[in-house]
């Protein structure tokens, strides 16, 4: 575990959508990959002790899948391992800048990766690796959102940044609606009484209930990452703190 409350407090959860590295027609986008990984070493470099929790969305999306035969269940651990795939390629490039680094995975997959558990994701941060977080929860019908609410809790963040391809949380679809209003700053009832789509249910609440806050960014902005875990004010950050939007 940590040794002192300001290392907790230096802590950051990053959530990575399966989106990030690539699309359904390109699973693995080399520039992509780049892009996300080179934002994170920008990152590491000003605050290197951050979890990231990838999805595999690029891959698979359980909640999503039209194969008749194959029920959610299954459908929910054909996308746990498509995390563990991306992890493992994050990880061999973030390997091959000179860094150290880690997949953990919520399930064994052998000798891919070792399992996780908070303590040794505790240990690894401790050392300055960057500590990848895959395999969703291990469990079917849970989000990859909630995964990340989930283990920012477990290694003591201060704050989940959900890297994202818009830049924050607005009132309504940016990429539809070029009208959309950002938001700069939400409480969590604000999010609740305007129904914002920051994250699904299960993952808002453990966020809301257990005082964590989360930063929405655009990861495709070049120093965003950075510029949040130094505490700038990028994108839209959700806290528990009231904040009047009459």
């Amino acid at each position: 575990m940590p040794s002192s409350a300001n290392e907790i407090n230096d802590r950051f959860l990053i959530k990575l959508s399966g989106e990030a590295f690539g699309t359904h027609d390109q699973s693995i986008d080399a520039a992509a990959l780049d892009l996300v990984g080179s934002e994170l070493l920008l990152a590491w470099r000003e605050r290197p002790r951050f979890a990231v929790v990838v999805g595999g969305g690029n891959f698979y999306r359980g909640r999503s899948a039209n194969f008749a035969a194959i029920d959610r269940v299954h459908a929910d651990y054909v996308g746990m391992l498509a995390t563990v795939m991306n992890g493992i390629i994050l990880q061999q490039w973030i390997e091959a800048q000179g860094l150290a680094s880690e997949v953990l995975s919520a399930f064994p997959v052998g000798s891919m990766c070792k399992s996780y558990n908070p303590a040794e994701a505790n240990a690894l941060l401790d050392s300055g690796s960057i500590v990848i977080l895959a395999g969703g929860t291990g469990c079917p019908f849970f989000s990859t959102d909630t995964t990340a609410s989930l283990r920012a809790l477990e290694i003591g963040a201060k704050t989940l940044i959900k890297a994202t391809r818009v830049d924050g949380v607005f009132d309504r679809d940016p990429e539809k609606d070029h009208a959309a209003v950002k938001f700069d700053v939400l409480d969590f009832d604000t999010v609740v009484a305007k129904r914002l789509g920051v994250m699904d249910a299960t993952a808002f609440a453990l966020c809301r209930d257990n005082g964590l806050a989360i930063r929405v960014l655009n990861i495709r902005v070049a120093g965003n990452l950075r510029r949040a875990v130094c505490g700038e004010e990028i994108g839209t950050l959700v806290t528990g703190r009231s904040v009047n939007h009459d």
